[in-house]
């Protein structure tokens, strides 16, 4: 697993941050959290405002 971070794009808010396996679990993982069933049950008009996944790999 991995850490994914996931933020609004027009203006970098966090949305979440957390483990998942992949960007899409991470997303899904996202909506699960706000209520949602996955990503893609969204409503458009938040899912339009678009949103940007960086996968967080914290090597020391």
């Amino acid at each position: 697993m991995s850490i994914f971070q996931i933020r609004q794009k027009d203006n970098g808010a966090v949305l979440w941050t957390g483990s998942a396996p992949s960007e899409e679990a991470a997303l899904d993982a996202m909506a699960r959290e706000a209520g949602y069933r996955d990503f893609a049950a969204l409503p458009d008009t938040l899912r339009g405002l678009g949103v940007q996944a960086d996968k967080l790999d914290l090597i020391s």
